[in-house]
């Protein structure tokens, strides 16, 4: 027999009943759901940020926070009906939706092939123009081969990648992973690895460099399967493709499993929309002024179209293929040079079309005035396990040298529990570098170092991308706080700040109040109920408050520094000349 629900569920539930309804996608950044509600874009940030989530304006929130949030205005989210696989912003011109060309990403160890391979590929001599034959730039190229396209991005290294997810462009479908034969998994390789995890990407891997004497690929598949890519003739699901790039053995069986992988993917795109994408990168030319490389994602690029990348728009005036030839138009997963901006973007900054010049004005003014991403602090995310908004902690982890890495990983890995799982996404020895911060900021997690430092650099871009950063030299310090994390248990850690010293130069008789202390304020400031220690040497004698403050003979609040002062404590008489009373704040440190 069911129970009876109160007076108060039933109230409770005819009204979530009575609010208004709107349709929305399973995903949506913050301005997408802000111009949906038809409120700015702080308001919803404001409300995201009293249930404990910290997001920017850009940033994606997924169905369930949706729903949370828009009880807050007055309506009731429901979710829509989506034929396609990602959520764009813009009125789209058809719904049928084609299958587009694979977005192909080259990752891996440096000197092990990337840009030979792609050389191989396109069947042009890159790397003879490339100083020291090591990639300096990001590159898109789509190649046509057997009447089919593939979209290939040459980057110089992971963090290229990473950063553009960080800013929430995902322009990869598929990772293709070059390990040489004769050097197999090197430190690069395996931070490609974790980044490629990361974003969720499949990853087809090319042995490279089979021709080679030295060459030993069983050592390098085994090298693969220790970082858990087990290849598929050895049972798992890993793509693996022997080839050489220099003498172009093996390029066909690679491009034909990239094409079987991207069937498999399905993926689709509407021709007949506005475009939408991401910014591979922009640079300023001294006769053509701004210049950027565009991926379309979706819909259609055409020359005219007004576009808003980031906090920079502009009406495109010329678009350029990889050959310099002048095109009048770019459907999905291609990539183009474009003419015409105001300045230039960031990479991985995501642009839309517009309708109108003065439409991207309007929103290039909205993002500015938004309020910067919020760094979200480990006691932020404890709270929002608690609340079950998070059911998995991604960590990169940094250790001073390699040998402590298993024991501490195994340790992190033990706290799981049904309520919340720690997804090691990236572990190495040596410094926190800029690369980890990006990795960690990308996958919405933290970086823990142990009796590891932060590199140069590493700290300021944590503070601009919001991530959170613990040092630790004691191992049961680190479980103990990564377990009342996950237990929703952690509280923040308070230090007190001295925020002024005055020293102790007469004594005097106070009356019913007992001996005060004529002072002289020696930095910051002295206020009236301040907490207060009092030093004789190195010794603290006592802790009190300053119960009160005259100057003269008026009773004052505050005395800054370079004055003099009458103080007496609570509890406390005992001065002699030479002490030093030490005000104190106590300031919280997440």
């Amino acid at each position: 027999m069911k129970a009876k629900k109160s007076k108060s569920e039933r109230k409770e539930k005819d009204t979530t009943q009575a609010l208004p309804q709107i349709e929305v996608p399973s995903s949506l950044t913050v301005k997408q759901l802000a111009d949906m509600l038809q409120v700015e874009p702080v308001k919803v940030i404001k409300q995201l940020m009293r249930k404990g989530i910290m997001v920017g304006v850009n940033q994606a929130i997924d169905f369930d926070t949706i729903a949370a949030v828009t009880t807050d205005f007055g309506c009731q989210a429901q979710r829509k009906a989506e034929p396609e696989s990602m959520v764009y912003v813009g009125k789209a011109k058809g719904k049928k939706l084609e299958t587009r060309p694979p977005v192909v990403t080259v990752m891996g160890h440096v000197d092990h092939g990337k840009t030979t391979l792609l050389d191989a590929i396109r069947k042009t001599n890159v790397t003879a123009r490339e100083v020291g034959a090591i990639t300096q730039h990001i590159g898109a190229y789509q190649c046509i081969l057997d009447e089919r396209k593939i979209t290939f991005l040459d980057t110089p290294g992971h963090e290229a990648f990473t950063a553009m997810r960080a800013r929430g462009a995902r322009v990869t479908d598929i990772v293709v992973l070059v390990v040489a034969a004769d050097d197999g998994v090197m430190p690069q390789t395996v931070e490609a690895i974790d980044h490629a995890k990361a974003a969720k990407v499949p990853i087809i891997v090319a042995i490279n460099k089979i021709d080679k004497a030295d060459a030993n690929p069983d050592l390098a598949k085994q090298q693969l399967a220790d970082r858990g890519l087990i290849i598929e003739e050895w049972g798992g699901d890993i793509v693996c493709v022997p080839i050489s790039a220099k003498k172009k053995e093996g390029i066909s069986d690679l491009l034909e499993n990239i094409f079987l992988v991207a069937d498999i993917l399905e993926l689709k795109a509407n021709p007949k929309r506005a475009a939408e994408g991401a910014v591979i990168e922009a640079r300023l030319d001294r006769t053509k002024g701004s210049l950027a490389t565009l991926l379309v994602q979706n819909g259609t690029l055409e020359i005219g179209d007004v576009i808003v990348a980031g906090n920079v728009w502009g009406k495109i005036k010329a678009m350029f293929n990889e050959q310099g030839e002048q095109i009048r138009k770019a459907e999905a997963s291609t990539p183009v040079e474009v003419l015409g901006l105001s300045g230039v973007p960031n990479s991985g900054n995501i642009f839309k079309v517009a309708a109108d010049e003065h439409e991207a004005q309007s929103i290039v003014k909205r993002q500015e005035a938004t309020v910067p991403q919020i760094p979200l602090s480990l006691t932020a995310l404890s709270r929002q396990i608690d609340k079950g908004q998070i059911k998995e902690l991604n960590v990169v982890l940094k250790t001073d040298v390699y040998g402590s890495i298993e024991p501490v990983r195994n340790s992190l890995e033990r706290l799981s529990s049904k309520k919340v799982a720690v997804n090691i996404i990236h572990a190495g020895s040596g410094s926190i570098t800029e690369s980890d911060v990006l990795l960690a900021s990308a996958s919405k997690g933290i970086a823990i170092g142990f009796n590891s430092r932060l590199s140069p650099g590493a700290k300021q871009l944590a503070e601009a991308e919001g991530v959170s950063i613990r040092l630790y030299d004691v191992i049961y310090k680190l479980i103990e706080d990564m377990d009342k994390a996950l237990k929703g248990m952690l509280e923040p850690t308070y230090v007190d700040v001295i925020a002024g010293r005055a020293e102790v130069r007469a004594v005097f008789d106070g009356g019913p109040r007992g001996k005060v202390a004529g002072v002289y304020v020696r930095d910051g400031r002295m206020w009236r109920d301040a907490q207060a220690k009092i030093l004789r040497g190195t010794k603290v004698l006592f802790e009190s408050r300053v119960s009160s403050l005259r100057r003269f003979k008026e009773d004052v609040t505050e005395v800054s520094s370079g004055f003099e002062c009458g103080v007496g404590m609570e509890n406390f008489v005992d001065f002699s000349v030479g002490d030093i009373i030490e005000l104190y704040q106590k300031q919280r440190v997440d």
